[in-house]
This record gives structure tokens, C-alpha cells and sequence, in this order.
């Protein structure tokens, strides 16, 4: 199954729409979103050909986030657990950086998903790989827009910048 994993968006609707783009471009199946939509309008373009999953950001304000990502998806609150392809997956969307590492040293999950730093980037963990997929370009993290692919069967990651 390949997975695309996206967070902190933040109401930019040109880059939503090339994670969109993207996901389409690669067959994606499954879409989760680590949080930071911001707003409801951000959340729709993901209606999309996949299972989609989202949990809420620090800058989710709007509590029509809930209800919007509800229609096509499903919201998983604050931290979510899914089974995809055999893999057990944590996802969280990072504000605290001790459940972070919590959730990847316990051993219960095979990958935690999160985002809030804006910066892409992996690490394994006894088994257990964090992701990050990045997010808009917001200083301190200095990088492009970005999203990840995550093959589940293979277990191959690719981080994809965008423009």
C-alpha cells in the first residue's frame, strides 16, 4: 500500500493543492494528515480517491476541522492508531516533543507520523521509524514544502519537495 503523509499546511491552498497533486500522481491509497489545517477550506481538497485520515494540529482553531475532515474521512483527535497494510502506526501531530519520543521508544508502533516542526526528515528508532513529511516553509525551518511517500510493503520512504 502506498501511504502520503502531509501535515502543517496551514491554509496554503496552492501548496495543498500540490500534496494533492502529488498523491494523485503517485496512487497514493491512503492520505494522512499530521494536523495544522488550519481552517475547513484547507481540509476539502484532500476529498479525494484514497482513505483519509487527520489528526488535530495546535493551529486547528477551528473546530469545523473536525466535522469537514468527518465527511470524507475520518478524524482521529488528538493522536490517532492505525493498522495499514499490516503496519502499526502511530500519529500525532508533534506539539510536544516528549510524546513524540514516547510514542517511538515504547515499541508499540512500527512508524509515528508527525509534523509541527515544518522540517522533513526520519529516523529509526529499535525498529520504530519516525516521520515527519515537513510542512510550509515557516523559519526556523528553512526548507520547501514537502510531503512523504511511504511504501508499506517494501518499507521504502521518499520525501518529495514541491513547489
Amino acid at each position: 500500500m502506498l501511504v502520503g503523509i502531509v501535515s502543517d499546511t496551514h491554509d496554503n491552498g496552492e501548496q495543498v493543492d500540490a500534496a494533492v497533486e502529488a498523491f494523485e500522481e503517485r496512487g497514493v491509497e491512503t492520505v494522512v494528515h499530521c494536523g495544522d489545517f488550519v481552517a475547513p477550506f484547507s481540509v476539502t481538497p484532500f476529498d479525494g480517491d484514497w482513505d483519509f485520515y487527520a489528526v488535530r494540529g495546535n493551529n486547528d482553531g477551528e473546530w469545523a476541522v473536525e466535522a469537514t475532515v468527518d465527511d470524507f474521512g475520518t478524524y482521529m483527535g488528538e493522536m490517532g492508531e492505525l493498522t495499514l497494510d499490516g503496519q502499526e502506526v502511530a500519529v500525532y501531530h508533534g506539539t510536544s516533543g516528549a510524546i513524540v519520543d514516547a510514542l517511538v521508544e515504547c515499541g508499540t508502533y512500527d512508524y509515528v507520523f508527525h509534523g509541527h516542526t515544518h522540517e522533513a526528515g526520519t529516523e529509526e528508532y529499535e525498529g520504530t521509524v519516525r516521520v515527519n513529511p515537513g510542512g510550509i516553509a515557516i523559519p526556523p525551518a528553512p526548507g520547501a514544502f514537502s510531503v512523504a511517500t511511504l511504501d508499506t510493503e517494501s518499507g521504502e520512504l521518499e520525501f518529495h519537495e514541491l513547489e
